[in-house]
């Protein structure tokens, strides 16, 4: 690609040397030695970059600026100048110039700067592509040692970070390596987890391993902050965002951070299943779904069961609270959509009058099930770095974002955290199963369930993995990876409509690997 730079100084015949020397490496260099001669050029030719000199007779830098912005607002202007003076510099930056030089600069400064400004995203690329490669051994080696949790989320976010990093690449070659890794990572945690789940809920040698899982995630995350701050008199917010994986965490982060800083930026286990009804209130009542079922009937409803599943969850959080001895006052709010946002950016003056706000922000889950069900956001989102792009955006356009900043301005602390992820589904796996069997695609829960024991992950005794039992011969069956289930009815039909949708439920470290991160207002 030839870069055309258009150079605009007064003296410009004093910087031959630096042209000569851009010219050797390939650039194709105008000069103009003012503004509105510039200007002329600019309008009959295409340039990729302009250097502009800050101190000139007649139209100065800063005016000249102006005008080439009007004329092409986002063609890079570099400021060449003499002066020091931070009012110089603050009224170039809000001018909007790619970057700022201080004379005298030699010809390795301005070459520089033309990477950084032209070449910056190429570069990036490249070296990303570079670094990849020379890492993808690495995690291959990493993936035979992985025997605990933590090995896992080290290396679920090595991968998240890769798969950020490559997203803009131009090798097509790497992509298809990258994506192949991450599918055999995910293959390989789903054995971990198939291996042992079970265990870590039996008392045995693999409970001592057991990672921080969703019925403890309040007593170990939020309930010691409360504590504290009733030394302190700060005041805490949990804020769960459904449906939102980790390399959504990481895209929407540096927003967050100009309002907070990030204290702890952690990774806890969803439960299984990995749906809203479960995990959710597994959360809120410190318990496990089993446990809320015995202990609170009135507050669990079974997949077959009508009715919302998550109604009561104040209610469980109210007894948790209340179990732990946490005396916090509570304010408790459930956001669905947008209508939900607007309306509590409207009673903000509630959270004025307590220590403990817990808010629940429903639509990144409905962002999820919009993309399945209507045409024109599976288009928008039609691959991940797309659907991440398409949550960023709307991230931060939302009333969500208007939310934390209010947060940060009444000082409070906030853990941010999710129930669980999401994965992109691919391949279909066939199940039967009664007229009463749950209809998730990512976990069947009934009695008499036929399936290949090879492809899924199967609990014949429910009560190994603390889950409501609803006859004798109830079991759970759990996807892996990308897999769904579909049942041989129409099952062309159901297999094309699922494919490339976005599903929870299962296993998968979209779905099980979830953040929760620590805020502090800044």
């Amino acid at each position: 690609m030839n870069i055309h730079i258009l150079w605009i100084d007064d003296e410009v015949n004093m910087l031959r040397p630096h042209i000569i020397f851009l010219e050797s490496k390939g650039y194709t260099l105008h000069t103009a030695t003012n503004g509105q001669d510039a200007l002329e050029l600019i309008q009959s030719n295409r340039y990729d970059l302009i250097f502009l000199d800050e101190n000139m007779p007649g139209i100065n830098g800063i005016e000249t600026l102006k005008l080439i912005k009007e004329l092409r607002p986002v063609l890079p202007v570099v400021m060449i100048t003499k002066s020091e003076e931070e009012e110089v510099m603050n009224r170039a930056i809000g001018s909007r110039i790619a970057d700022y030089l201080i004379k005298p600069v030699n010809p390795n400064q301005v070459l520089m700067s033309i990477k950084k400004v032209v070449h910056h995203r190429q570069i990036l690329s490249d070296q990303s592509t570079a670094d990849y490669r020379m890492e993808f051994g690495k995690i291959a080696r990493q993936l035979d040692e992985a025997k605990t949790f933590g090995c896992w989320t080290t290396i679920y976010r090595k991968m998240v970070g890769w798969d950020i990093d490559l997203c803009q690449s131009g090798d097509e070659g790497v992509r298809e390596i990258l994506t192949y890794q991450l599918n055999e990572v995910n293959n390989e945690f789903c054995k971990f987890i198939s291996q042992r789940y079970l265990g870590w809920f039996a008392g045995d040698k693999a409970a001592d391993e057991r990672p921080l899982m969703s019925h403890q995630l309040l007593r170990a995350k939020v309930f010691p902050l409360l504590a504290a701050s009733d030394a302190e008199g700060d005041k805490v917010a949990f804020l769960l965002i459904d449906n939102l994986r980790y390399d959504h965490w990481r895209m929407i982060a540096p927003i967050v951070q100009e309002f907070f800083r990030i204290e702890e930026d952690e990774i806890y286990c969803s439960i299984l299943p990995t749906a809203t009804q479960y995990a959710r209130n597994a959360i809120f009542a410190g318990l496990m779904p089993s446990e809320i079922e015995k202990l609170m009937p009135d507050c669990w409803l079974n997949d077959e069961d009508d009715g919302g599943k998550n109604q009561h969850e104040e209610e469980l959080l109210r007894k948790q609270m209340q179990r732990s001895g946490v005396g916090a006052s509570l304010f408790f709010r459930k956001m669905v959509g947008l209508d939900g946002g607007r309306q509590m950016l409207g009673e903000l003056s509630k959270l004025d009058s307590c220590s403990f706000a817990v808010l629940v922000y429903n639509f990144v889950d409905m962002l999820s099930h919009a993309r399945t069900s209507t045409e024109i956001v599976r288009e928008l989102a039609d691959d991940e770095p797309a659907y991440r792009s398409l949550m960023r955006s709307w991230f931060e356009h939302s009333d969500l974002l208007e939310l934390i900043k209010e947060l940060a301005a009444r000082r409070f602390k906030v853990v941010l955290s999710s129930d669980h992820g999401t994965v992109r589904v691919s391949n279909p796996v066939k199940i039967v199963g009664d007229r009463n069997t749950s209809t998730n695609l990512r976990y069947k829960t009934g009695k008499s369930l036929t399936y290949d024991a090879r492809s899924v992950f199967e609990v014949r005794k429910p009560e190994q993995a603390y889950l409501p039992r609803t006859n004798l011969s109830s079991s759970y069956v759990f996807a892996r990876n990308r897999d769904y289930l579909i049942y041989p009815n129409s099952y062309n039909q159901h297999v094309k409509y699922y494919r490339n949708t976005f599903q929870h439920g299962g296993i998968s470290m979209e779905e099980m690997l979830v953040p929760v991160v620590t805020l502090a207002p800044v």
